[in-house]
């Protein structure tokens, strides 16, 4: 038995390829980076968009922080199943978290468009 942790990823299968698994690794780093790179974008809208109404500007700058948040969640699952796909030689899972993200994001994007706009 394996004193790897998470026990549910590493007690399946069989050990893949180190490549494929530093890869799967690489992707979880991306997806993290860009889980930081959201919440930073939340935070420096807060910060420093004072042109924008009070209200509205925290109130997305908070769900672009909670956006990065689930990001760093969608990643752990993503790596957890990939990794789990590689042990058992199966097919690697779709991607219903890049949807999910791309989504949080681009209509954070709209409303700070909208925002700025009403807010000239």
């Amino acid at each position: 038995m394996s004193a790897r942790r998470p026990r549910r990823v590493y007690e399946l299968g069989d050990e893949p390829d180190p490549r494929f698994t530093f890869a799967n690794e690489r992707t979880f780093l991306a997806w993290i980076r860009t889980a930081l790179a959201v919440m930073a974008a939340g935070v420096a809208l807060d910060s420093l968009a004072s042109s924008l109404p009070e209200s509205p500007r925290r109130w997305l700058a908070a769900a672009l922080v909670l956006t990065g948040v689930v990001g760093c969640a969608l990643a752990w699952a993503r790596w957890m199943a990939n990794e789990r796909a590689l042990r058992e030689a199966r097919p690697l899972p779709g991607l219903p978290a890049g949807l999910v993200l791309a989504v949080l994001v681009g209509a954070a994007g709209v409303v700070l468009v909208v925002l700025t706009v009403g807010a000239r």
